[in-house]
């Protein structure tokens, strides 16, 4: 799950939790909203988690060491 569908599960479960009222048997809207909430929440900690350990890969360089010689 990327950044951006985490960002989208956290805004829609915050709608759903507090700004809609609707009546489902058996379904509450606020418990669904705080779920999606939680795993957009959870996709976010993931998916920064994979993002920064991808961004520490080794680097090698090769330096080459070159001396000037003195002329006489």
């Amino acid at each position: 799950m990327g950044i951006g569908a985490s960002i989208f599960l956290i805004a829609l479960g915050a709608i759903l939790a507090f700004a809609v009222e609707f009546n489902i048997a058996g379904l509450d809207e606020k418990a669904v909203g705080i779920i999606l909430m939680l795993a957009g929440a959870i996709g976010l900690a993931f998916t920064m988690l994979v993002v920064n350990r991808r961004d520490r890969g080794v680097v090698a360089e090769d330096r080459i060491v070159t001396r000037e010689r003195d002329v006489y």
